[in-house]
């Protein structure tokens, strides 16, 4: 071994750091879409149960008068 290879394996690279750090913000963009998907999801969810509810209340689709 020569003096410039002794330490090498332990230390990292600029290319090693850049490439962790990617790694890591890919994987929390990937977990904060998974995160809004799912509210998105719930969302809607929730917004058509609300209109499957009106619908219930008249079934010629029209307003009810008070």
């Amino acid at each position: 071994m020569t003096k410039g290879d002794q330490g090498k394996g332990t230390e990292k690279t600029g290319a090693d750091v850049k490439g962790s750090r990617r790694d890591r913000l890919k994987q929390a963009l990937r977990e904060n879409l998974k995160r809004r998907k799912a509210q998105a999801r719930g969302r809607s969810d929730a917004g058509s149960t609300e209109n499957a509810d009106a619908s219930l209340d008249d079934a010629s689709g029209e307003k009810p008068t008070s």
